[in-house]
């Protein structure tokens, strides 16, 4: 642990037990995800999402081949998809969470202390909405995505969540079928990427340079020791930063995969907590995990008895036969499934990202 990182992380702690942090850091909004490397390049990423009420989910297929835009007015990014995706919709106008068939998978999380740079026409605009899936049409890995995002070839452009008087202030994990991962915020209006294995845990506020530097303290600490309990961001961080450490490296990917989804459930919030006007510090809604290396997305909704999964190897993808498909899971994502839910897609006109 670094002089500099040592003195940070002193000072937040000391700061939360003074009282002196504001309220918005102390309570952050609680979604998590995390990524487990194990036995024979098994790579596992797991993800909650927490709001407090329902945003109306469903699952998508969306194939190769498909014309996209940034939904930012004239001056919007465009794009074709080059790889097909199975992802997780938030109120259907935006992409929260999803694998591609290159094995690379996208999750977006809140972040109350985003900013993002003015949108003053100078690059296209990219609707924040569609984010997340502008990283899974056109990357096969982390590293490629880095490569082109570290150059900003478009300006983020927020929107006020459905349901909400407030602008979306979210980050970016990505994480892919070689184990590598990165963490892209935008804080003051600047661009910040941390890329690397090592970034394999993301929840929210603090800033992820704070978070890691909190979770240094409960390092030195040691997790069986004691680890925090409550549903904060950086307590449910120093969680999952621990357990996806500590479970063993079984070689058995079934085994590999209950393990995560133990973790994932360990930093859940249970159904029925809410704080006023802080609605991610809200109820568990759901958890994904997407299998990188058998290509497989899990679903586990917190209000059906089972955990169900799409085989992406199962999909056409191909843009002259593959289409966009929809899995209703129905309000609150109470339509039961099991199994491989890939026959129950429906075709289905793809719906529109929130945008200017």
């Amino acid at each position: 642990m670094s002089t500099r990182n040592k003195s940070l992380a002193a000072t937040l702690c000391a700061s939360m037990l003074a009282g002196s942090i504001p309220l918005p850091l102390i309570h952050a909004e609680a979604c998590t995800r995390i990524v487990y490397l194990g036995a024979n390049d098994e790579v596992i990423t797991g993800r909650s999402m927490d709001w407090k009420s329902d945003i109306a989910t469903n699952l998508w297929i969306f194939p190769r081949g498909m014309e996209r835009s940034g939904e930012a007015g004239p001056n919007s990014l465009k794009w074709v998809s080059k790889y097909g995706s199975v992802i997780a919709s938030a109120f259907d106008i935006s992409t929260s969470d999803g694998l591609n068939e290159a094995g690379l998978s996208a999750n977006i999380l809140w972040l109350a202390e985003s900013e993002y740079p003015v949108f003053d026409q100078s690059k296209p605009g990219l609707s924040i909405a569609a984010w997340a899936q502008y990283v899974l049409d056109n990357f096969a890995t982390v590293e490629e995505a880095v490569n082109v995002l570290r150059r900003e070839p478009f300006t983020i452009v927020t929107d006020t969540i459905p349901g909400d008087t407030r602008l979306a202030t979210l980050h970016l994990s990505m994480s892919d079928a070689t184990g590598d991962s990165a963490i892209v915020e935008y804080i003051g209006g600047k661009q910040a990427i941390h890329h690397g294995r090592q970034y394999h845990v993301m929840t929210n506020s603090p800033t992820f340079e704070h978070q890691l530097a909190l979770n240094a303290y409960w390092k030195e600490i040691g997790g069986t020791v004691m680890l925090p309990g409550t549903n904060r961001s950086a307590d449910r961080f120093a969680r999952a930063s621990f357990y996806v450490n500590a479970i063993p490296r079984n070689e058995d990917p079934v085994i590999a995969l209950a393990s995560v989804l133990s973790i994932m459930h360990n930093v859940s919030v249970p159904y029925g907590i809410a704080t006023p006007d802080e609605p991610n510090i809200s109820s568990t809604r759901w958890r994904t995990v997407a299998d990188h290396k058998r290509k497989l997305y899990f679903f586990e909704s917190a209000l059906t008895p089972n955990t169900f999964w799409v085989d992406l190897k199962d999909v056409n993808f191909a843009p002259q036969t593959g289409k966009v498909m929809k899995l209703d899971l129905g309000k609150d994502q109470r339509n039961v499934f099991a199994g491989n839910a890939v026959r129950h897609f429906k075709e289905t006109a793809p719906f529109k990202f929130q945008g200017l």
